[in-house]
């Protein structure tokens, strides 16, 4: 798995990741598995995630090379990359490229086509931009913790995922890639600034509009789609498994309460005042049976039920298998396939997980750029 399988869509593409963790690495690993030739610049000891490289996923299709950018020759190192490639991105804090001697104004000087790509939680301005920060205060901060969750409990928290990897990563790809376009139709690179605040702030344009329109109460656990409809919601099973409900229209609802076997006096569904008594009757049958019970009942009927999957569960799922929307690498690690699609220019695992260093010759030969392998740190 370390030659290319099909080229993907990106192929040709240059792309230098100044090493760092979370949405970085990840929004990297995506043009990388689009088929982009992304060089992993790491640092000497590498970054503090904590996992073995050989089974870190969000290096994979990238190649690595080590430099110290706190040593005489590191800076130019790097700057010899940016001015080869047509994207660059860094999750440092604002300043801190700038001060190592690889900020825009560096690069862009180099290469003034580049696409300087920066991911941080708070954005490059404003009162927060150089604190610390993780997933959980950014998402907390731009509204969206707030809306998941029971409305008589906690926000519930949904791992890194909805602030780092679709409001910081998915940002940032669509970001450098859409400058990349118009650095390609113009001539000028320019400084992408994609923040998690601001990208997991958009991720809310629908419910920001059905709160204007006086659809959306401003309280989690009290709307169509938080939980707070009886028939869209998370219903416990009689082994302790779960099952997701999203019976939202009438005729995949009808379907749902037939399937339950709920009786035909069961409480109006359009009748809120009795959406609590609708949710324990609901509730209550679904206690009368397992997961897998009720999994077998709903599979294949236009009800809009799930059983609720573990992840190695759902790597095991008929559908996901069919598909083939988990794979494994030549080592056995299973891991999710490349997304989304193409019918012409499929994407591909090309490489397993880089390890720090190990190509900085091919790089140096490809990249032409001799004095990268000479001159390591």
């Amino acid at each position: 798995m370390d030659e290319p399988r099909n080229p993907g869509p990106l192929a040709g593409v240059r792309v230098v990741e100044l090493a760092g963790i979370g949405p970085g690495p990840f929004a990297a690993m995506l043009l990388a598995d689009l088929g982009a030739d992304v060089v992993r610049v790491d640092r000497p000891g590498g970054a503090a995630l904590g996992v073995d490289p050989a089974h870190d996923i969000t290096n994979r299709n990238k190649r690595s090379v080590v430099v110290d950018l706190k040593s005489p020759a590191g800076p130019g190192l790097v700057l010899g990359l940016a001015q080869r490639a047509d994207i660059l991105i860094e999750g440092y804090r604002p300043g801190v490229a700038e001060r190592l001697g690889v900020g825009p104004e560096e690069c862009l000087s180099r290469n003034p086509r580049l696409v300087y790509g920066r991911m941080t939680g708070w954005g490059q301005q404003g009162p927060l931009a150089n604190s610390a920060g993780h997933d959980i205060g950014y998402i907390a901060t731009a509204g969206t913790l707030g809306m998941i969750g029971p409305a008589d409990g906690p926000p519930a928290v949904p791992a890194n995922l909805l602030g780092d990897y679709a409001g910081g990563s998915l940002y940032l790809v669509v970001g450098v890639l859409a400058a990349l376009q118009h650095a390609r139709s113009s001539g000028t690179g320019q400084v992408v600034d994609a923040a998690i605040v601001d990208g997991t702030a958009h991720l809310g344009a629908m419910i920001w509009g059905m709160l204007g329109a006086g659809a959306w109460q401003d309280r989690r656990g009290a709307n169509l789609l938080d939980g707070g409809c009886p028939f869209y919601g998370v219903y416990q099973t009689s082994d302790g498994g779960y099952m997701a409900v999203g019976a939202l229209e009438r005729s995949f609802y009808a379907e749902f309460i037939s399937l339950l076997e709920l009786d035909e006096d069961a409480p109006d569904r359009d009748d809120l005042s009795r959406w609590d008594e609708l949710r324990n009757r609901i509730a209550a049958r679904f206690k009368t049976r397992t997961r897998q019970q009720w999994t077998e009942v709903f599979e294949g009927r236009d009800a809009c039920v799930s059983p609720v999957l573990s992840l190695r569960e759902a790597a095991r799922h008929p559908h996901l298998t069919a598909r083939g929307t988990f794979t494994e690498d030549v080592d056995g690690l299973t891991q999710p396939a490349p997304a989304p699609r193409f019918s012409a220019t499929p994407g591909s695992l090309r490489r397993p997980p880089a390890l720090p260093g190990a190509h900085t010759a091919d790089v140096a030969r490809d990249w032409d750029l001799p004095a990268l392998d000479t001159g390591r740190t």
